[in-house]
């Protein structure tokens, strides 16, 4: 049987990673969001496309399923990682991936690449750098108006947009009642990641995620990266911080301003897109 995609997950939130080497259709936005509709196609929070080969590097594209592209993925980059080891197109532990947002550096840590570590590179709260419209400042600690509500919020960019809200208690309810509003505000250009977070102590921290693009989610490696990020900023934590979520859990540490991520991944499922389906492409 010809193999047309490959399923993973990271902690719940699944991708679908599509080889361009290995199939023979367009990845179009209506393709993309096809694939990605959890009635009419696979299913998935995004698919990962490549490996993309130019200068002796290794890129991939990343699609949310609303078909747009994001700039960075933790937990796409630590899937995709894993599909090279399984694919056999890297049989080193150690290497590089070119994203939009970025080269990250990656690490297999165990035979089976079930467990991963990304240097997800640095982090900045410089508004133009997000971008956050407005004069260039520092997005620390700041009020954002929404319709009925003002919240204190710290943004930033980890080669992709980030906005971390700290609430005495995170749910999945106060992640989608604010996350789809927060994610358009007119003040993000390019929209924007956003993450609730709960401070269980110096060393663990809880966070909701709503991602753009994609709508609530289980896990994010970005946005974990991130919430730990803005929470040791605020002096809320260690830089050595367990990120709790729904979908399970990721260890970051912070190294000034590089961020280095752990956590697992799992293969699912592979298979062959039926005639019917691509031709609906």
């Amino acid at each position: 049987m010809a193999t047309d995609f490959y399923k993973y997950h990271a902690l719940g939130n699944d991708y679908i990673v599509i080889d361009r080497n290995a199939v023979n259709f367009k990845l179009s936005k209506n393709a993309i969001k096809l694939i990605c509709d959890r009635n009419f196609g696979i299913g998935s929070d995004g698919i990962l496309y490549g490996p993309i080969f130019t200068e002796e590097k290794i890129a991939l594209r990343i699609f949310n399923p609303d078909g747009s592209e994001a700039e960075k993925s933790g937990n796409g980059i630590r899937i995709f990682s894993k599909y090279l080891v399984d694919a056999q197109y890297i049989k080193t532990n150690k290497f590089y991936l070119t994203t939009l947002g970025g080269e990250v550096a990656v690490e297999i840590l165990n035979p089976e690449a079930t467990l991963i570590k990304v240097d997800m590179g640095t982090v900045t709260f410089q508004s133009d750098l997000i971008p956050v419209t407005g004069l260039p400042r520092q997005m620390v600690d700041t009020e954002l108006h929404l319709d009925n509500l003002s919240l204190m919020v710290t943004c930033l960019s980890i080669g992709n947009p980030h906005c971390v809200i700290p609430v005495a208690q995170v749910s999945q309810k106060l992640a989608t009642t604010l996350g789809t509003q927060i994610e358009n505000h007119p003040i993000f250009p390019k929209r924007i990641n956003v993450q609730f977070l709960q401070v269980l102590d110096r060393q663990n921290i809880q966070i909701e995620i709503w991602e753009r693009g994609a709508g609530y989610t289980l896990a994010s490696g970005s946005s974990s990266c991130a919430a730990a990020s803005a929470a040791y900023k605020l002096g809320l934590v260690d830089d050595k911080v367990k990120v709790h979520m729904p979908g399970g859990e990721i260890e970051v540490e912070i190294e000034g301003d590089r961020v280095f991520m752990t956590g697992s991944v799992s293969a699912v499922a592979k298979g062959e897109f039926a005639e019917d389906f691509l031709r609906s492409f």
